[in-house]
């Protein structure tokens, strides 16, 4: 990449290792932005790209359990 530009990105569904951390961010080369899969959903989300927000709800079991006298 040395030379050829002046920042590079890589997305992964899964995880960075510290040493790869490390090297994106390594001085005198053109860094490189890590987009893993936790921050990728992210984005996803704050863009709402290809995703409609929805509102769920948990059932609460307490609520019933006078109910079954």
């Amino acid at each position: 990449m040395s030379g050829r530009t002046d920042k590079g990105i890589i997305i992964t569904t899964g995880t960075f290792t510290a040493e790869a951390r490390r090297e994106a961010a390594r001085d005198g080369v053109p860094p490189i932005e890590l987009i893993d899969g936790e921050k990728l959903v992210e984005m996803f989300k704050d863009l709402e790209f290809g995703l409609r927000p929805a509102k769920t709800y948990d059932i609460d079991k307490t609520f019933f359990e006078e109910f079954k006298k």
